[in-house]
């Protein structure tokens, strides 16, 4: 199973996420994602940090595809522009 990193630093309208998805082979990709306040509230209503969020949101991505087609960067929101049931399914 990918163990998920995620480490958040603070920007002014939101956060930037860096995750590391790891592989129990040694196999590793980093990523860094953009999450607003907005997103944070449309995505995990209540939420006061974007960490979970993001760790659900990795998971639903490898649940679909290998660690190595996700983009390397980007806005949160852009998953659902590839798979329109992430935002359904990911609200908790």
């Amino acid at each position: 199973m990918t163990e998920i990193t995620v480490e958040a630093t603070r920007t002014t309208d939101g956060w930037t996420c860096r995750i590391d998805l790891a592989d129990p082979d040694g196999s590793r990709t980093q990523h860094e994602v953009s999450v607003t306040h907005a997103d944070l509230e449309r995505f995990a209503p209540g939420g006061d940090h974007p960490a979970d969020l993001v760790r659900r949101s990795f998971a639903f991505l490898l649940a679909r595809e290998p660690k190595e087609s996700i983009l390397r960067s980007f806005d949160l929101p852009a998953i659902g522009r590839y798979f329109p049931e992430y935002e359904r399914e990911i609200r908790v």
